[in-house]
């Protein structure tokens, strides 16, 4: 394994594998090949299913390993030898395979890339093959050669019938002067039909095709006229593109419409690549924010319970992709002010007016942290010379109707400073495209959030929420238990019937990953 390239990477699993053996054999029993051996290079010659390249793990080897087993005759000796290489070769074949099936192509721990710190999948690929063999029991389908997560098997039968589709045509390419209203007449709705309607059902459409094709001769509406089956199918692809479903086919809804069908297989598979970094099981409780879809999702017992939109961080000031633990739900939280924002926006004011400028903002400058923290005169600072190491206070906004965090805020602690909080522009929610924040989490409905949250807690219901808010002091309730909070980055994602919705890679993850996972 040493001595070969595609192996060497694998070495340490087949020594742990080959150490807890006591040096014995994996893949034969009294000198007769496991089945397991045959559903392996089944399951290789497969991996394009999975959005792998078969080639990374070519079984020619092993098969002329296993071919020279056959015609071995009497011969012990070589007959031995032969099944010590069949087996170490099969074992690295294996691991080689489950490596990327399991952690990735390109796992971001593994390239030391920054930009995902979700907990890490610690999957070990060696007791993974001794479940396989069944020589150990385990609550993961290994045993299966199967994926972890449900959603990387609705990702599989999106990639399925996305690429049943290009086999068959692919898709339309609609003019892009094209604009139709719901009732209009053109030679483009034919096109528009074929592309929404007619073909391989890859889910793009979801009531309006059945599930397998359905010809475009046996569409009953004139081919020129925009009429409402047509329109609920447009409807319907502006939702599954987190677009505002107006049935209006243009500008942006055109462009989604003219994405060519192998920049959407590329999608999905780099998207199921990243379910291969989650860890292989999420915990029964746990809140997630996927970032390109703008949407926060709390799970009870496995099952969602609780959803809401949200806002997330501008390109540059993008939210980070972590995972951690929630401890604390504020209430009326105060907001300190960024020394970045002191700088750049509030310095000039606060040398012409200290005191009248943090009246007018609702502000104060304190000393200390908490319950000790003391109000500072700020006409006592030098604000024009003021730098980030001579500043020794805090400037914070008081609770109320002004303050950027709004009425809650939600703390799991970490080193990025990123937390959950509420805001008093309410108006952004409506839009489709959310990404307005300065890194943190806007959430839609903070206060059933909250109240979600506490639950457990006798001395807080809803009602106990919003009387200590109307106070407008600070307050910190902890959690009985805290909770795993997940902020992942998935543009594609697929219903349980391989029906595939896709978002905007707003940070431009998608494109380096590609680069990574297709040398593009």
């Amino acid at each position: 394994m040493a001595a070969e390239p595609r192996f060497k990477a694998q070495e340490r699993w087949a020594r742990k594998f080959y150490r807890e053996r006591q040096g014995r054999l994996g893949w034969f029993r009294g000198h007769e090949l496991v089945p397991q051996a045959a559903t392996l290079l089944t399951v290789i010659g497969k991996a394009k299913d999975d959005g792998l390249d078969p080639k990374r793990y070519d079984t020619s080897k092993v098969s002329k390993l296993l071919a020279d087993l056959n015609k071995v005759g009497q011969d012990t000796a070589r007959r031995n030898q032969l099944e010590r290489q069949a087996d170490v070769a099969l074992s690295g074949t294996y691991f080689a395979w489950a490596s990327d099936y399991y952690r990735g192509v390109a796992n971001p721990r593994d390239r030391k890339d920054d930009s995902w710190k979700v907990k890490r999948n610690k999957i070990k690929l060696d007791r993974a093959l001794l479940t396989i063999l069944k020589e150990r029991e385990s609550t993961y389908p290994y045993y299966d050669f199967a994926p972890l997560h449900p959603e990387y098997a609705n990702l599989k039968k999106a990639l399925t019938l996305l690429r049943a589709r290009q086999e068959a045509g692919g898709w339309p390419t609609l003019p892009a002067t094209t604009k139709l209203a719901p009732g209009a007449t053109s030679p483009t709705v034919a096109l528009l039909r074929r592309r929404l309607l007619g073909g391989e059902n890859t889910g793009q459409s979801p009531a309006a095709v059945a599930a397998g094709a359905t010809p475009v001769t046996n569409i009953v509406a004139p081919a020129d006229v925009y009429d409402p089956r047509l329109v609920a199918a447009v409807k319907s692809f502006q939702n599954d593109l987190g677009l505002r479903p107006t049935g209006i086919v243009s500008g942006t809804t055109l462009a989604e419409l003219n994405v060519p069908i192998q920049a959407r297989i590329n999608q999905v598979i780099l998207n199921m690549e990243r379910w291969r970094w989650l860890p292989k099981k999420f915990e029964p409780d746990y809140l997630l924010v996927n970032i390109p879809e703008y949407r926060l999702r709390v799970f009870e017992g496995g099952k969602q319970a609780l959803t809401m939109r949200v806002i997330v961080g501008k390109t540059l000031t993008a939210t980070p992709i972590f995972s951690d633990k929630m401890e604390y739900v504020v209430l009326s939280p105060y907001w300190n002010v960024p020394f970045s924002i002191i700088d750049h926006e509030l310095r000039p004011k606060l040398v012409a007016d200290p005191q009248g400028t943090l009246d007018r903002l609702d502000m104060e400058v304190v000393k200390g942290y908490g319950r000790k923290a003391t109000v500072i005169d700020p006409t006592t600072i030098d604000w024009a010379t003021l730098t980030p190491e001579t500043f020794k206070y805090t400037l914070r906004r008081r609770p109320g109707p002004k303050n950027d965090l709004g009425e809650v805020k939600f703390i799991f602690p970490n080193s990025n400073d990123i937390y959950l909080h509420d805001t008093p522009h309410n108006e952004l929610f409506s839009e489709t495209k959310r990404n307005f924040s300065h890194g943190c989490v806007r959430v839609a409905e903070p206060v059933q959030l909250a109240t979600y949250l506490l639950r457990n807690n006798p001395n807080w219901d809803q009602t106990t929420i919003q009387d200590t808010i109307a106070e407008r002091k600070e307050k910190y309730v902890t959690l009985k238990e805290k909770l795993p909070v997940y902020l992942v980055y998935l543009t594609a994602w697929a219903d349980a019937d391989g029906h595939p919705h896709f978002r905007d890679d707003i940070y431009g993850h998608d494109k380096a990953l590609a680069k990574e996972y297709f040398g593009e």
